[in-house]
């Protein structure tokens, strides 16, 4: 029985992230035409935000919301 609750666990945090990804996504689409950063500084966020939704999309959850934290990291959201 405690296998199965883990594993429901699991499985729900998985769909939590996925879930969270496009507001990430949404957080950064927002920030960015009020962002002051260079054009090397805007370039990585714009790299990392479509980096993050092509890795929401291959179902790659934690490693999207990677991404998308260094972005929001870069444009100063927490």
């Amino acid at each position: 029985m405690k296998l199965f609750a883990m594993i429901a666990a699991l499985l729900f945090a998985g769909n939590v992230l996925a879930h969270s990804c496009p507001k990430e996504m949404k957080a950064i689409d927002d920030a960015m035409p009020k962002a002051k950063l260079d054009a090397a500084k805007t370039a990585e966020v714009k790299k990392l935000r479509a980096e993050g939704e092509q890795l929401h999309k291959d179902g790659k959850h934690t490693e999207s919301m990677a991404a998308l934290g260094k972005a929001k990291s870069i444009l100063g959201i927490k």
